[in-house]
């Protein structure tokens, strides 16, 4: 059998958030991704051996299922744990005993601290699989599926429209590195946070790629290759549900916006989708909806971060 490739060499013990990778570790880690996609039969044994604690505050489908066939793929095994992390005991007592038992922690959760303390206690590697600030594992299957698409991700522009969540954090940081141009639209009050804002337009500078910030969702969607939304009212802003469905009213991907996009775009979403608020049925069932293809790209991404970082 053919030997598996070279894993990629990263400085970061950890991936709490996007900027844990430089550009260049994460075009390694996507490359690698594609890679196993490919030829997932020469990785069946590589975290042989391994144990990695899945950390879940928040309830998951595609994050818990992807990871759990991800490790069990790899020839690992994975401990699965529910609830709140740093309630029953201080968390870095939980951090200090996951260390002496298992090679890396997954963790879900309400907010970044606990991701960041996870990582501060732990002597092994941790990965963000979602914050309220950032969802990384999104993002990197995210640029696969575009990297899939089009030859060439380059000066490619990505807009998003919608809320300016923790998966259009991940996202823009994603595409200023990669230099993919990136343009939201974001109702007044709902705009990215302003260091992730200027954080992504450094990254910009060196990629080459451009930010456009608007409250347009015409402008935002001009010309652009991908488009994507999320839910107006993500995990734990439910009870803003009824105001947030008010403020995002004129931002619904439907047929007319998505229009404005180029011929050959593809819809994206990272699921689950409310239907009939933040897009229709149409466009998320139509033949250039992507969002399937990300959902199982979280497999393949998380994969290559797996190997990469254990």
């Amino acid at each position: 059998m053919t030997a598996a490739p070279s894993l990629p060499r990263i400085a970061c013990a950890d991936v709490t958030s996007d900027l844990d990778l430089t550009s260049a570790e994460l075009s390694a880690v996507l490359d690698l991704a594609s890679e196993v996609k490919r030829n997932p039969e020469l990785y069946r044994s590589a975290l042989a051996g391994k144990s990695i604690a899945l950390l879940f505050e928040k309830p998951s489908l595609r994050t818990r299922m992807t990871f759990e066939l991800a490790i069990q793929q790899l020839g690992g095994f994975a401990i699965v744990g529910e609830g709140p992390i740093g309630l029953r005991e201080p968390l870095k007592d939980i951090a200090r005993n996951l260390d002496r038992w298992v090679n890396g922690i997954v963790a879900r959760t309400f907010l970044q601290k606990t991701i960041d303390d996870l990582a501060r206690w732990s002597r092994v590697p941790v990965i963000n699989a979602l914050s309220e600030k950032y969802h990384p594992c999104q993002a990197l299957a995210d640029m696969q599926t575009i990297r899939e698409r089009f030859p060439s991700a380059r000066n490619l522009k990505l807009a998003f429209v919608g809320d300016g969540n923790n998966v259009a954090n991940s996202l823009l940081l994603a595409a200023s590195r990669l230099g993919m141009d990136f343009a939201i639209a974001t109702p007044p009050q709902y705009e990215l946070a302003t260091e992730i804002v200027e954080e992504a337009r450094r990254q910009a500078a060196r990629s080459g790629s451009e930010i456009t910030i608007t409250h347009d969702p015409i402008q935002a969607v001009g010309g652009a290759r991908a488009v994507y939304t999320d839910v107006w009212a993500s995990m734990g802003a439910e009870n803003e549900a009824a105001e947030r469905r008010a403020a995002f009213a004129e931002y619904q991907v439907d047929d007319e916006l998505f229009a404005q996009a180029e011929p050959d775009a593809i819809f994206m979403h990272c699921l689950p989708a409310k239907r009939g608020e933040e897009v229709t049925d149409s466009v998320i069932e139509s033949p250039r909806s992507a969002v399937f293809d990300q959902a199982e790209n979280r497999l393949h991404a998380q994969k290559a971060l797996l190997l990469t970082l254990l």
